[in-house]
């Protein structure tokens, strides 16, 4: 079966879900490890999806870019 694509949103609800759970204290140690060790994978999900995003934007912004300064070109040249 397909795994299905995390968005940002609940992977940062899980996230958050941990960091109370461990701020509420009352875990065993190794409750504790195991939330961490969550923790620190779901970081690592995050910051590759912000990544991913990043990459994005700055290919968008520079075609963006691209396109406007072809256009002010072609307005210039039909003054």
């Amino acid at each position: 079966m397909p795994r299905r694509k995390e968005s940002y949103e609940s992977v940062m609800s899980e996230l958050e879900k941990i960091v109370n759970s461990m701020d509420a204290g009352g875990l065993s140690l190794e409750e504790s490890l195991k939330n961490y060790e969550d923790g620190i994978k779901l970081c690592g999900k995050l910051y590759k999806m912000l990544n991913r995003a990043e990459g994005r934007i700055k290919i968008l912004t520079e075609e963006g870019e691209k396109d406007f300064q072809e256009k002010d070109g072609e307005t210039e040249d039909n003054k």
